[in-house]
């Protein structure tokens, strides 16, 4: 059950990441999508990368398309792809001098025994630069652009918490083929530890059942904040998130 809902996302999961090459690039190579989402003569961005879909392991002709596409942009060829496509693909990165940067935990939730609503406020919002700016108080400096660029993408819906009537958390949240990818998950310093991420988790799977959605999915870092809050709303551990970059 767990390779084919991961095999589901992973297809989501590559026909979203087109989004963040609106202002820049993308490029397919095979089952694998790219994107440069800076703009030219912008420093690269952690969204300037590839997402393997689970239709089969690229070839190495493919990769090596991916590495000159990659170079042409300025950024390194790196790219993600989950855990039940790791073993076919794993040979042909290593052979290329792709090794393992960092590792992300999946977590898959059903929309059934949802959580209940909280008492801290939680609203939509229309204002990308506004939730961007809001995003990156809490993920720390450098990451204005990226958050941007997050906040822009198309489809995106956007959500804020408020803690004592002011803004404290952000969320966001992308729809598509019935999957609802959990994502922007950031706290300001000052209201953190204040309930504003249970909120944030329990609003956006009330809007994703009501949507439409069958499933909503999240990645995690292992062992954070973050993955107890979603271990206690009701998401299970479904796989990993692995990214490689060619050296």
């Amino acid at each position: 059950m767990s390779t084919d809902l991961l095999c589901r996302t992973a297809d989501a999961e590559a026909r979203a990441h087109v989004r963040f090459g609106a202002g820049g690039q993308v490029a397919r190579f095979g089952p694998l999508v790219a994107v440069s989402a800076a703009r030219t003569g912008d420093a690269p961005l952690p969204l300037d990368t590839g997402w393997l879909s689970s239709e089969r392991p690229p070839t190495e002709s493919e990769l090596a398309d991916f590495e000159a596409f990659s170079a042409r942009q300025g950024q390194a060829a790196t790219l993600h792809l989950l855990s039940p496509q790791a073993p076919a693909a794993l040979p042909l990165l290593t052979g290329r001098g792709y090794t393992l940067d960092f590792v992300l935990h999946a977590y898959a939730h059903d929309l059934k025994e949802r959580p209940p609503l909280q008492g801290v406020p939680v609203r939509e919002v229309s204002d990308p630069e506004g939730w961007a700016t809001l995003a990156a108080e809490g993920f720390g400096p450098g990451t204005e652009a990226v958050m941007q660029a997050v906040g822009q993408a198309a489809g995106t819906r956007l959500f804020v918490a408020e803690v004592d009537g002011q803004a404290a958390a952000t969320g966001a949240v992308y729809l598509q083929g019935g999957i609802a990818a959990l994502h922007g998950t950031a706290t300001r310093p000052v209201c953190r530890g204040r309930g504003a991420q249970t909120a944030l988790l329990a609003h956006r799977l009330q809007w994703a059942a009501q949507a439409g959605a069958d499933l909503a999915t999240v990645f995690v870092t292992p062992g954070s904040p973050s993955e107890r809050n979603v271990t206690r709303a009701g998401f299970r551990l479904v796989g990993m998130r692995l990214t490689f970059t060619r050296r």
